[in-house]
């Protein structure tokens, strides 16, 4: 593996379709969810844009960044981030997304969102802690196929697609500080937690039925925390009952 990563922008048709292939082999989807090089061109052309991770000249990962809103504020919704299965766990991501910050505030953007599956623990470490997002809305069966679980187990179990949606405020001061290679340290008590399971593929693998009470307890809870107003801030990792700290 190259020690030197560059992140750039991918613009031709020949990168591009490199990020095609790259879903193919990251993603677990059927060919018709695929995002097709045309998602990639109209997307590029209303303004996204999408950076490529390469080593060399090999694409080993990238984010796509779709033009939306947010409240009322422009942002970009991240509606996907991939990297190669051999290049997973060596930081990666983190350095897609922080491009992808860097780029948004150039172009005068302050707000990104997302939505990623609420039962991960690991997934919510990251965007909470590692990049400092935010969540405030949960979507219960959002694509209406669960094929990230089903592929990870024998078959699907009937598990719903919920999701979170993450918001990043590019310019917060746990962003910020994040950003700068600091520590944040919240200083508030949270108001409430949400514990999820430590290991979800494991968990769906072992007990499916208890897999899909987990998810029915955490569309409850978060649904019902949101209605109250509070927000995800934080996420506390342990080894048998990491939570989501709520504010």
């Amino acid at each position: 593996m190259n020690q030197t990563i560059d992140i750039r922008e991918c613009v031709s048709l020949e990168q591009l379709s490199a990020c095609v292939d790259l879903q193919r082999e990251v993603f677990a989807l059927p060919e018709i969810e695929i995002s097709p090089v045309r998602h990639f061109v109209v997307t590029k052309n209303a303004g996204g844009f999408i950076l490529g991770a390469y080593d060399g000249e090999r694409l080993i990962g990238f984010v796509l960044s779709v033009p939306a809103f947010l409240r009322g504020d422009t942002a970009f919704y991240s509606h996907m981030t991939a990297v190669r299965g051999d290049y997973q766990s060596s930081g990666i991501g983190g350095r897609l997304k922080w491009g992808q910050r860097e780029r948004a505030l150039e172009l005068g953007v302050q707000y990104v969102k997302w939505t990623f599956e609420p039962w991960k623990a690991r997934n919510a470490y990251f965007n909470l802690e590692k990049l400092g997002a935010e969540m405030r809305e949960y979507e219960r069966n959002f694509y209406g196929v669960d094929y990230t679980t089903a592929a990870q187990s024998e078959g699907n179990i009937g598990l719903a697609s919920d999701r979170l949606f993450a918001e990043w405020d590019l310019k917060s001061a746990k962003v910020e500080a994040l950003a700068a290679g600091e520590k944040y340290t919240e200083t508030r008590e949270p108001s409430a937690q949400i514990e999820v399971p430590n290991d979800w593929v494991a968990l769906v693998a072992d007990d499916p039925r208890k897999a899909l009470s987990v998810q029915d307890r955490l569309s409850r809870e978060f649904e019902a925390a949101f209605t109250l107003g509070l927000v995800v801030r934080g996420f506390a990792r342990h080894e048998n009952e990491p939570k989501y700290l709520l504010y």
